[in-house]
């Protein structure tokens, strides 16, 4: 490998280490309190460090969700006040919750009014925490180095202590409501007796032991394997996810261009967010006149073809095309994940709830 392309290399690395990297508050090695400067850091912190980052995104998300929900609260009882037709917000927000108690009625066998609201809960604030993934990844880390923070993930299911602390919060209630329902007996008679019941298979007493034992062995795998489950596969999906779009943002920052020579070669190795805050307007603003009426398709394909030609070259609107691809795909993903993760909850829980 030349010497240019090894620094290529050294800087794409740095890049996505950069984006990957949370805002990491804990104890440093030589005992003071403070951020981490760096992965090495951020490692040498050890258990107790918390990522800041994922933590106001995630609060900040749940106040969004809670604030969006109680303005669609006033807007129903102002609705039925006035007897005047719902806005096509409270359409909206009635839509999701006819959805989530539909799919929990379906599921939920038992009887507990507190897992429709959970469900609801779960479901929002993980596809609002999923749908940040939509946000161009240098944008709002860009925002936040201009304020003087080094780093900035803004997609906290992308860090796997926040999806498997969701997940062991569910698991802790799956505990909780099998011990509250089943009692102590019951719950331990489950993970004991099943699936080899040595009492109905009319085994000798000498060797339900060993029986229990090994169904007991059964079971407490397939119980620790609930939470894994959960925050594992949330993880996984949005993390993939959040790597792909870093990925393809390298491929309009880094290539030589058709009218431009490149991004790279006008700005050097980082290429700052606010000109492309402001290359994504201008194509905005085009198609906004589009969309207005204000300008033909055939002329909006045209401006936006050579707007990107002129930003960034051939690189950049591959690099445009590929987000627009990707992101219109992720929508699926981000929806898909957080259903799944509702469902399993509802299904984990309605199992804790059931006699055997």
């Amino acid at each position: 490998m030349s010497a240019s392309e090894q620094a290529i290399t050294e800087t794409s690395s740095g890049y996505i280490q950069h984006h990957l990297q949370n805002l990491t508050f804990g104890r440093h090695v030589d005992g003071s309190w403070g951020i981490a400067h760096g992965a090495e850091e951020a490692a040498a912190m050890g258990f107790w460090a918390v990522h800041l980052d994922t933590l106001f995104w995630s609060v900040a998300l749940g106040f969004l969700f809670i604030w969006l929900f109680r303005k669609a609260v006033k807007q129903s009882v102002a609705a039925a006040e006035t007897e005047s037709a719902p806005a096509p917000f409270l359409n909206a927000i009635e839509t999701v919750i006819e959805f989530i108690d539909n799919n929990v009625r379906d599921v939920f066998s038992g009887s507990n009014p507190l897992i429709a609201p959970l469900a609801l809960t779960v479901f929002v604030w993980i596809f609002f925490m999923n749908l940040m993934d939509l946000v161009p990844v240098d944008w709002l880390p860009w925002l936040a180095h201009s304020a003087g923070v080094e780093y900035q993930k803004v997609v906290p299911t992308t860090d796997v202590n926040a999806t498997m602390g969701m997940a062991l919060a569910v698991f802790f209630m799956i505990i909780f409501y099998s011990l509250k329902i089943k009692g102590v007996g019951g719950f331990l008679g489950e993970l004991t007796m099943n699936p080899i019941n040595p009492k109905t298979m009319g085994m000798p007493k000498i060797a339900w032991p060993f029986v229990m034992l090994f169904n007991f062995m059964l079971e407490v795998v397939g119980l620790l394997a609930k939470p894994v489950s959960l925050g594992l596969r949330l993880f996984g999906n949005m993390y993939a996810g959040e790597l792909i779009f870093i990925l393809i943002a390298l491929v309009f920052a880094a290539g030589s261009g058709l009218v431009a020579d490149g991004l790279q070669v006008m700005f050097g190795e980082h290429v700052p967010g606010w000109f492309l805050l402001l290359a994504a307007m201008a194509v905005a603003a085009t198609l906004l006149l589009n969309f207005s009426g204000k300008l033909a398709t055939r002329h909006t394909l045209l401006l936006v073809l050579i707007e990107m030609l002129l930003i960034g070259g051939l690189a950049f609107a591959g690099g445009q095309l590929l987000h627009f691809g990707w992101a219109v795909f992720h929508i699926l993903i981000v929806t898909l994940q957080a259903y799944i993760f509702m469902m399993l909850t509802v299904v984990y829980l309605s199992m804790a709830h059931e006699h055997h």
